[in-house]
């Protein structure tokens, strides 16, 4: 990772500033982007720390034009572009049948047409590196999650639309993995957007019991460096995406029930 240039988007907190710190303590040069200039900066701040370059860029993924200027000013200041961390990401929290549907297309601009913005525009620079394009989903998007509509087709739109990519450049070099947490512990929960588009507040799940953004940051960065394919990390999450190929509706009554008992659950 010495002198590599890396960009994550959604590095403002979470999985995002996990990563932009594990990726500088290898050596990697960071751009990181997200839509919180001032808590990029005290981001930035930690990074320099660490003896490397760092580059803030304010970006709503959502938006094709903050994307295309993310990987300008990327270019602009270092010159290439090696690692592409696509992470910026929302959830929501909500009965489809009670759900307002501005809901789902927030949900689907941000988590997968962010990822398709930015990689669009990152692309060029990253195949002259034979570098990675990675895209942080989620167990949503191998097993659709009841109240999680939005975020389920979102994932799986973002792992569908990587695995494609993949395979169109089986033979240019181009790194591509998807990386599903599991449940972690991060800002993701407490801003999830409810049936009417206001944020839910407060995480309906019990973030000590989650896997830590560190953790999560260290098995990406090691899965950058192993070039690996699909990383799905705890073994909650590894049993449940092997289960539902052979066994879908019994896994499908499981993560009923589970999700049904989250506290103030929408689900009946």
């Amino acid at each position: 990772m010495k002198n590599k240039v890396v960009i994550i988007t959604g590095a403002s907190s979470g999985i995002g500033e996990a990563c932009a710190k594990e990726f500088a303590k290898k050596g990697a040069n960071i751009v990181i982007a997200a839509r919180n200039s001032d808590k990029l900066n005290k981001v930035a701040e930690q990074l320099q720390l660490l003896g490397v370059e760092v580059l803030v860029v304010r970006c709503d993924v959502a938006l094709k034009e903050d994307c295309k200027n993310l990987i300008e000013q990327t270019i602009s200041k270092f010159g290439q572009l090696d690692i592409l961390i696509n992470n910026a990401g929302i959830s929501m929290r909500a009965i489809f049948n009670e759900m307002e549907l501005d809901v789902i297309e927030k949900v689907m601009a941000i988590n997968f047409f962010g990822t398709v913005y930015c990689t669009k525009y990152a692309l060029p620079h990253i195949l002259k590196t034979k570098g990675s394009v990675v895209g942080v989903s989620s167990i949503a998007g191998f097993v659709g999650l009841p109240a999680r509509t939005g975020y389920s087709a979102s994932k799986y739109a973002m792992q569908g639309f990587l695995d494609a990519l993949r395979t169109e450049n089986l033979k240019t070099g181009l790194h591509v993995m998807i990386a599903c947490p599991g449940f972690t512990a991060s800002n993701i929960r407490n801003t999830a957007l409810s049936a009417d588009g206001s944020t839910q507040g407060e995480t309906p799940r019990d973030e000590a019991k989650m896997m830590t953004a560190e953790e999560v940051a260290d098995n990406i960065v090691k899965g950058v460096i192993k070039k690996k394919r699909t990383l799905v990390l705890t073994n909650q999450g590894k049993l449940v995406v092997f289960l539902s190929k052979f066994f879908p509706k019994f896994i499908e009554k499981q993560v009923f029930n589970h999700m049904a008992n989250e506290p103030d659950s929408p689900i009946e």
